[in-house]
């Protein structure tokens, strides 16, 4: 059984190996089928080659911290407060993940202070709604 402390630890590592570009570690946190959405762009990701590359990717020089962490009692999701620092702009954004049965993340939902259009160059990774 997942615990809320598996949840918690399995989190931090995703954002401790995004923030340190470490994209081996950040893709052992990840279901192989991991599906990824963002609202604000309307983009959908599906699985974790895809989900690692777009990341991998992502343009800019961005630093996150992790600002409070909720896991559910069930072990089986977790909301994530975390503030981006992008040159001297701060973006403060709220997550939510769902874990498998083996403690890996099957599902982000990332959603950020307002809509945007993304930027180009990634179409091939991403379904639009």
């Amino acid at each position: 059984m997942t615990t809320t402390a598996d949840l918690r630890t399995a989190v931090k590592t995703y954002w401790t190996a995004a923030g340190n570009r470490d994209w081996d570690t950040f893709a052992t946190t990840l279901a192989d089928e991991v599906l990824y959405d963002l609202p604000q762009t309307r983009e959908r990701i599906r699985g974790k080659e895809r989900y690692v590359q777009f990341n991998r990717e992502y343009p800019g020089d961005r630093h996150v911290g992790v600002e409070r962490i909720v896991a559910d009692r069930e072990g089986q999701q977790v909301a994530v407060r975390t503030v981006f620092t992008v040159g001297p702009q701060e973006l403060h954004a709220i997550h939510f993940f769902t874990f498998d049965a083996e403690g890996r993340i099957s599902e982000i939902t990332d959603f950020w202070p307002e809509p945007y259009e993304p930027p180009a160059g990634r179409e091939r990774l991403v379904e639009r709604y």
